[in-house]
């Protein structure tokens, strides 16, 4: 039997390929589990700067398995960890997600979850939940919002219809589109770009974007500095000045 979850390391990059074609990738709780060791790995792994999320057989993920859902009522989220062992809690490192073809209800907010999107022509993004009974629980009515236009949002949550890719582009909410079969090697090279950065420095970068929505800007640069003061006392810090000034590529060591 073909495990749910392939994960590959190039490089810098860990990619996790869901691995349930026949059912559209949809999520159970086996693919939640397998997920978050892939993150887990991801965070221990100091050569590891960089995560991929896409999916097998020309689809991202159609969401939760309704079909696992409506036998035995089993749902693909962990505690603390939210839908597909990510939705709650990414990981500190970049995440990015490889659309090709559905990425449905949890599918999509699988997507939300991550930092970067790069999407096929052909890909499709939604939040049936409604049309089941059932609300965007995983991220999609807290972080849609927060990513589209608000009446755009709304439109994609209250009726349950899909977004084409195009226009999610034309919002913003896609990063790179590319032609249908291109998404993971686009993702793999945006991948490689960022890891030619400094681990803590992106790290850092990406807490501060993450936590900063509820600074008062009477705070923002007090609760920015605890954050940054480590990166700027850092040994890479000084290796990136010093790699600038010899002009050559710097070697970073995380620390």
């Amino acid at each position: 039997m073909e495990p749910s979850l392939l994960v590959e390391v190039r490089d810098h990059t860990l990619i996790m390929t869901l691995n349930k074609p026949r059912a559209r990738n949809a999520a159970d709780i086996e693919l939640a589990t397998a997920m978050a060791a892939a993150i887990d790995r991801l965070e221990s792994d100091k050569d590891l700067r960089v995560g991929i999320i896409t999916g097998a057989g020309g689809n991202f993920c159609a969401g939760m398995d309704l079909k696992r859902f409506a036998a035995d009522g089993s749902r693909p989220s962990l505690p603390g960890r939210g839908f597909c062992g990510v939705a709650e809690k990414p990981p500190a490192k970049i995440l990015i997600a490889a659309v090709e073809g559905y990425a449905l209800a949890g599918g999509f907010e699988l997507a939300l979850a991550c930092d970067l999107i790069v999407a096929s022509r052909e890909s499709r993004f939604g939040l049936p939940e409604v049309k089941r009974g059932l609300v965007a629980a995983a991220g999609g009515v807290l972080r849609l919002p927060r990513r589209l236009p608000y009446h755009v949002a709304m439109e994609c949550i209250l009726t349950g219809d899909m977004l084409e890719a195009e226009t999610a582009f034309s919002h913003g909410l896609v990063n790179r589109l590319v032609a249908p079969g291109e998404a993971l090697n686009t993702a793999l090279e945006m991948a490689t770009a960022i890891s030619r950065n400094g681990p803590l420095a992106l790290a850092a970068s990406k807490k501060v974007i993450m936590s900063s929505q509820d600074w008062s800007s009477a705070e923002m640069f007090d609760r920015q500095r605890e954050i940054i003061t480590p990166v700027f006392e850092s040994a890479d810090a000084r290796e990136g000045a010093l790699a600038f000034t010899e002009k050559r590529d710097p070697v970073w060591r995380g620390v």
